[in-house]
């Protein structure tokens, strides 16, 4: 049974119709099947998924996200990757059963998979933690970065999670510093790492696995420091006002990539990636296929420095200069951001030939 969301309402009554069409054993016996119809059904459904996924707002992208049937980390290793190893813990206190990681190949390449997978139904969600990773999966994930890095192979990371698991056993076990440790050791790694933001993208749980070279998102995935409800429960104590925080967000694909906070969107099929699966794993192939591509021809020094480059640009809105005339003043490039650092400079003597100005005026006219 396919699920639908609130805004598909009309599209699931289209469906409905449809299916009673396509099936000749109905009711009333055997019928005949009415192709002209079901084709001209078809052609309203495209055509109002088509309407209805351009002009989405945040909330409802938010919701797309989420969606049960959505392609999960599990599916799209099964079928990007071949000869995949799961390995499992962390070497100090137990295996985490939300994040998938182990190595496996690419296009006849090694590479290590991280990857934040919530499950299916409610028995592999209950045992996935909904996706959301206790310190064990930080710090086994670190384990096998640190493998990775020591024999050059590439990591490729998907990023699927409400945030890290806020759980009392969690904090007494370090999950402040085992997500830091995380993004600590994604930083300092001298082998590319590509991530892909396949759902949510929730608070530091996701950062930890998303401090890459390059960041790739589904165009109808959201990434930001926390949901929409949550901010909307700390900035008005309201819920309901989710509309409202994630349009202030900025949380979806488009406006992260207008930012520079991600590095390339990937296209969903019409409706979501989660009617057309098959075709997101074509679309996740290829960009991976690229985005490895282009660091063959790096150094080990030249890639860690692309990633340390990509994060400290981001939130520049303009770069920096030298004046010719004044090669040692560094201002940015705007004439009134100039004239405020000369009179943040000469404060004190503007102010005392402003005095003196005054002084002398009075002098004059008495």
């Amino acid at each position: 049974m396919k699920n639908y969301l609130e805004f598909e309402r009309d599209i699931k009554a289209l469906e409905e119709e449809l299916e009673k069409l396509k099936d000749p054993f109905n009711k009333e016996g055997l019928s005949q099947v009415e192709t002209e119809k079901i084709s001209r059904i078809q052609n309203e459904i495209d055509s109002r998924l088509k309407t209805s996924y351009a002009n989405l707002n945040a909330w409802q992208i938010t919701q797309v996200a989420r969606h049960e049937e959505r392609p999960k980390t599990k599916f799209l290793i099964e079928n990007l990757f071949t000869n995949f190893i799961n390995l499992s813990g962390d070497r100090r206190f137990s295996e985490d059963e939300s994040v998938l990681a182990g190595f496996g190949t690419f296009q006849g390449k090694s590479v290590l998979i991280l990857g934040q997978e919530k499950g299916e139904d409610l028995d592999s969600r209950l045992k996935r933690n909904f996706g959301m990773m206790r310190p064990e999966g930080y710090r086994k994930c670190i384990r096998l970065m640190k493998l990775a890095d020591k024999f050059n192979i590439p990591v490729v990371s998907f990023v699927d999670t409400p945030g890290a698991y806020p759980g009392i056993g969690a904090e007494q076990r370090g999950q402040a510093e085992a997500i830091a440790s995380s993004i600590d050791c994604c930083m300092s790694l001298t082998v590319p790492i590509i991530s892909i933001i396949v759902g949510e993208g929730g608070s530091g749980g996701a950062i930890a696995l998303a401090s890459a070279n390059k960041v790739l998102m589904f165009e109808n995935a959201i990434y930001s420091v926390i949901s929409p409800e949550g901010c909307a429960s700390i900035l008005w104590r309201d819920p309901s006002k989710s509309l409202e925080a994630a349009r202030a967000m900025k949380l979806t694909a488009n406006e992260l990539l207008k930012m520079k906070i991600i590095d390339e969107l990937i296209e969903e099929p019409t409706g979501g990636a989660h009617r057309n699966k098959e075709k997101v794993v074509s679309s996740i192939r290829q960009a991976l296929e690229k985005n490895l591509k282009e660091f063959e021809e790096y150094t080990r020094q030249e890639i860690y420095e692309h990633r340390k480059k990509k994060f400290l640009n981001i939130g520049k809105e303009k770069s920096f200069k030298v004046f010719p005339s004044h090669t040692n003043w560094m201002e940015k490039d705007k004439f009134s951001s100039f004239i405020k650092q000369i009179i943040y400079k000469y404060k004190k003597q503007i102010i005392i030939l402003t005095l003196l100005i005054f002084l002398m005026s009075l002098l004059f006219f008495f």
